[in-house]
């Protein structure tokens, strides 16, 4: 066999390989986007149904404080929604995002002021981060002193009611569900990121037990 013919030889099996390589990869890829959707569908039909029995059952909310001092009366959780959108990805409708989302409210009666007041940085921002993670509506202030009109502390005055929400986006190119959770467990957002084949019911369940502030396995995210 003559040179070129050994090159021709040599370029013919790299095409294949690459070729093969293509397809195995063409694959793959399709594999992680069923599977994302697939795990989408469960989690979509999964929140429309625990929104309807939560909207029967209004369970009590998480402990809230701003201050982590001063609590928050006992809070219900309302009005649960659903919500989700859709895109186009390789000729096809998927999901692009879903969630749900509730209103936490007083348990008995109407929203009731409350007001913390900090003196300190680290206070002050864990104050801020708690009313930003609680979309609060808040007023902020100046305490000055009487007498000399320094600065002796920041306030803030609100009312007791926030919005909670799960927010799950798929990434179907890579293969996972990224779960976004505010005000589940107080005022707070938790974020992980998982696997879609490990999205399946009793992985939703233990999601269902964190709303409920019932003990969950969701968090830490498994290695």
């Amino acid at each position: 066999m003559s040179f070129l013919s050994q090159l021709k030889v040599q370029a013919n099996a790299v095409q294949a390989a690459n070729a093969q390589a293509q397809t195995q990869a063409q694959i793959d890829a399709d594999g992680r986007i069923e599977r994302t959707e697939h795990a989408c569908k469960i989690t979509w039909n999964y929140l429309g149904e625990m929104a309807r029995q939560l909207n029967i059952l209004m369970p009590q909310g998480p402990v809230l404080s701003v201050d982590g001092k001063n609590a928050w009366p006992v809070m219900k959780l309302a009005d649960f929604r659903t919500d989700s959108r859709k895109k186009a990805l390789r000729q096809r409708e998927i999901f692009a995002s879903l969630g749900m989302g509730w209103d936490i409210v007083p348990k008995r009666g109407a929203p009731v002021p409350m007001k913390a007041s900090v003196n300190f940085l680290p206070e002050l921002q864990k104050v801020e981060g708690s009313l930003s993670a609680g979309g609060i509506q808040h007023e902020r202030f100046q305490v000055r002193h009487p007498q000399k009109q320094s600065v002796q502390a920041i306030a803030f005055e609100f009312l007791t009611q926030a919005r909670g929400s799960i927010h799950v986006t798929p990434d179907h190119e890579l293969g996972t569900m990224s779960f976004r959770f505010i005000n589940v467990s107080g005022l707070a957002v938790q974020t992980g990121v998982w696997a879609s084949e490990l999205v399946q019911v009793p992985f939703l369940d233990e999601m269902g037990k964190l709303v409920m502030s019932q003990p969950s396995h969701f968090f830490p995210i498994p290695e």
